[in-house]
């Protein structure tokens, strides 16, 4: 196992590493921009090192900063988190050309899982079932888009290849959009991602939004750890994530699992990964898989009783898995709510001193926050706070547990978005489960938000 590992993120997620490290026997650098002195886990860290001012192009995109700081402390190995570079092929490439190992995948594999299309020939070669589109990146000629579109069926989704966020993807109901809507596309996949190249998908009308956390090791070893559904979205971005995802059947998720598990051993996959589906009709289409831990990765962990990150740091260090798929068993229900320093109606961001925080307790329940009381969320980073994760032995059970601690929980000072969560429990298209990625949006066109009661 590593001595020392340097982490290249800040908040929440940065916690959770620094606590998995410290579990271990493992010390910790925390690297960190000049607004985030005062984060909890670079209080926590046995070294710190401040690598840049506030904006995040010059402190945590900032590549020879982050390397340097590992060079002059004396670092093992570099975790990214998620976000930030946590995907970026030639920060891995970095950290291992420079002497670090970099705990996630080999950059090739970050390359080929980050261009959407490769990662489509990938999965197709690999037997794991994907959306009818254009099979490759979209040209020049609008006649010849117009007719693939009418092939694959209308409506159909327009995606960046290098996109990522729900950012640089656009619908088109009618072929006569395509126009208009390719240029458009185009121009914010190159301002957002410095790639305007594009591709098509067929848009399904009523999908959810499934995933599947994988695990593999150097040794020719990979699981799966089940499903999760992440359904509930607001512009592409969850909400509200679950395990196990409701109405999948032990049957189907052992098959998709397969799938994907013979998918990383076919591309010399190593650490945790995630594959996406929109699952619609019974049936599983592969959108991306993510190369990285997912923020929604605790509601895996309850259900398995597996530390997920701590098995990336075994993974890293050369260790092979200490179990295998049949050792894998799920218990239970857990429910994560992603707790975000923003207005619940406008969603506007705001920043600022948190005068009280009071977290939920309680059987069940895990908080993976980095607030605590007189600390000052700054305006430069993501909305995220927090997540309140609950368990119970039924998904009933979680939901009474997952309300309960949305009423126990105290932000004064600092506005939450936790009355729409409050809302979103209650309401009976997330109570009945299985609700598509659109209901959320609908719900919230509705007026539903509105109703929110007042609070933290």
């Amino acid at each position: 196992m590593f001595e020392k590992v340097l982490i290249a993120n800040r908040g929440e997620i940065a916690l959770r590493i620094l606590r998995a490290c410290h579990e271990l026997g493992v010390q910790v650098v925390a690297v960190h921009s000049s607004a985030d002195t005062e984060l909890k886990h670079v209080r926590l860290a046995d070294e710190s090192v401040c690598i840049g001012p506030p904006p995040t192009a010059q402190s945590y995109l900032n590549i020879p900063s982050i390397i340097a700081a590992a060079e002059v402390t004396g670092a093992d190995a570099i975790h990214p988190g998620y976000g930030f570079l946590a995907e970026n092929a030639d920060f891995a490439e970095r950290v291992e050309t420079s002497g670090f190992v970099f705990i996630g995948p080999p950059a090739s594999a970050i390359q080929t899982m980050g261009d959407k299309v490769r990662a489509i020939e990938t999965m197709k070669a690999a037997g794991v079932p994907t959306v009818p589109g254009s099979e490759g990146v979209l040209g020049d000629d609008m006649d010849e888009i117009v007719r693939l579109a009418e092939d694959i069926g209308l409506p159909v989704i327009v995606k960046a290849v290098g996109g990522g966020g729900g950012r640089g993807m656009r619908v088109a109901h009618l072929s006569t959009e395509l126009p208009g809507l390719i240029p458009l596309t185009r121009g914010e996949a190159e301002a957002a991602f410095g790639d305007p190249r594009l591709y098509m998908e067929k848009f399904l009308t009523h999908p959810r939004h499934i995933e599947i956390q994988v695990l593999a090791d150097a040794h020719g070893n990979a699981i799966h750890l089940g499903e999760r559904d992440c359904s509930m979205q607001r512009r592409h971005q969850k909400v509200v994530e679950e395990a196990p995802a409701p109405g999948i059947t032990v049957e189907e998720r052992e098959r998709i699992g397969r799938l994907c598990t013979n998918a990383c051993l076919e591309m010399g996959y190593r650490g945790a990964g995630t594959f996406e589906f929109l699952y619609q009709d019974g049936e599983f289409y592969f959108i991306e898989m993510n190369t990285r831990l997912q923020v929604e990765h605790p509601v895996t962990e309850m259900i398995t009783g597996l530390d997920i990150v701590r098995e990336q740091l075994r993974i890293a260090a050369g260790e092979p898995l200490g179990f295998r798929q049949e050792n894998v068993t799920f218990s239970g229900h857990a429910i994560e709510c992603r707790i975000n320093a923003e207005h619940p109606e406008t969603f506007a961001p705001s920043p600022g001193e948190v005068a009280l925080w009071h977290a939920p307790g309680g059987p069940g329940m895990r908080v993976d926050s980095h607030l605590y009381t007189g600390y000052t969320v700054p305006p430069f980073y993501d909305s995220l706070v927090g997540k309140l994760i609950a368990w119970g032995g039924s998904r009933t059970a979680a939901i009474a547990r997952m309300r309960l601690a949305l009423d126990e929980v105290v932000t004064e000072g600092l506005v939450t978005n936790v009355p729409l969560h409050q809302l979103i429990l209650a309401s009976e298209g997330f109570t009945g489960g299985g609700a598509d990625i659109h209901f959320l949006e609908n719900w919230l066109q509705s007026g539903a938000v509105s109703e929110a009661p007042t609070g933290s």
